[in-house]
């Protein structure tokens, strides 16, 4: 079993990472007993935001399309869903911005 980097102070966490980046950070690191003991729960203003409510959905996808797709997420550091999400919302807010111009 490999061991584990100690992570005894919030400073030591690195800022801003991707979910990769924090899913391999957290695969090598933990938390100490020490910063256990004198962390504090945070503020509302220091949380994330709540996600809202979402709903799964099926796509079907011709298979050059979603390789593409998964070829440029991993070029950006996300998940393929993720990215086809962002430019569903992008290509939504366009077109309603389009539709209100008339």
């Amino acid at each position: 079993m490999m061991s584990m980097n100690p992570v005894s102070n919030s400073d030591e966490v690195p800022q801003n990472m991707t979910d990769k980046e924090s899913a391999e950070y957290w695969d090598k690191h933990e938390l100490t007993e020490d910063f256990l003991l004198h962390a504090r729960p945070l503020d509302d203003d220091e949380m994330p935001p709540k996600r809202t409510e979402a709903k799964t959905i099926t796509i079907r996808m011709d298979v050059d399309t979603l390789e593409r797709l998964q070829e440029l997420a991993e070029k950006k550091h996300k998940g393929y869903q993720t990215l086809l999400k962002q430019f569903v919302i992008e290509r939504l807010y366009e077109e309603e911005k389009r539709m209100h111009t008339f």
